[in-house]
């Protein structure tokens, strides 16, 4: 199988799974992966979703060249009809979404990554958007990204010089969140999503979407959607749950309610 699907204590693990290939991306795991993302979103038993890569080289290095053929519809019909390749707006999902980065993260994989609303990276992890070096530019997502994760300066010069990070410098500059031993790291991710998977899912969905849209506008802006959804968010059956648990001194059971 192209893609590794897994779910456990309400945390989905997808993993591309192509280490012979460094785990790059062929038309058959973009499939498979977006079907997997989309099998999270409306999942009600899946609250977080890690994405990682099989082995210990590699989270994923873009575009399998030797299977990715020109594709047979214009660039129009992908891009304007039914056809769209929506692959570089987003993945489909409120749920929050962990990036395990294992091993080599370049081009496409780095993207990917990009995508994620957290990345956690082994330190033995190298990352990367080297399309310059073969005259070409980071085609899904990466020169609008990158800018916004790490600032204008840091992302020209490693998208400009083609040039990788590693793991200890992608943390000093806040591309991941976190660097943990190699050994270690898919324990340690699994971790933070079960806490994450713990807290109200309703919550965490619209924390998601109010952070993403606030980003969009003005502060007053979203302070008034925050404002609304807490409104929304005030009289639901979970919120009730965690007040009377507190009190109770027990663990809450949140049903997304």
């Amino acid at each position: 199988m192209p893609v590794d699907f897994a779910v456990r204590d309400k945390v989905a693990t997808l993993t591309l799974n192509a280490p012979e290939a460094m785990n790059s991306l062929d038309p058959e795991m973009r499939a498979a992966m977006f079907a997997g993302f989309k099998r999270v979103q409306e999942d009600d038993d899946i609250r977080v979703l890690i994405v990682t890569g099989a082995g210990d080289k590699a989270f994923c290095t873009g575009a399998n060249l030797k299977k990715t053929l020109p594709p047979k519809e214009s660039y129009a019909e992908l891009n304007f009809g039914r056809a769209k390749d929506e692959s570089n707006m987003g993945l489909g999902t409120d749920k929050p979404v962990i990036a395990a980065l294992n091993g080599w993260t370049l081009g496409g994989g780095l993207e990917l990554a990009l995508l994620c609303d957290m990345r956690f990276a082994a330190d033995t992890a190298r990352l990367g958007l080297p399309e310059a070096k073969r005259a070409t530019i980071p085609g899904a997502g990466g020169t609008q990204r990158l800018p916004r994760e790490l600032g204008l300066g840091k992302a020209m010069y490693m998208m400009l010089t083609g040039d990788h990070i590693d793991a200890a410098e992608a943390y000093r500059v806040g591309l991941v969140q976190e660097v943990f031993p190699a050994a270690e790291l898919q324990d340690k991710v699994f971790e933070i999503a079960r806490k994450i998977a713990e807290n109200g899912p309703l919550a965490i969905r619209v924390i998601k979407r109010l952070v993403y849209q606030g980003m969009e506008t003005s502060l007053e802006a979203g302070l008034n959607m925050e404002r609304m959804a807490f409104g929304v968010m005030r009289d639901t059956k979970d919120r009730i749950e965690g007040r009377i648990a507190f009190a109770e001194k027990r663990p809450p059971v949140y049903r997304g309610e």
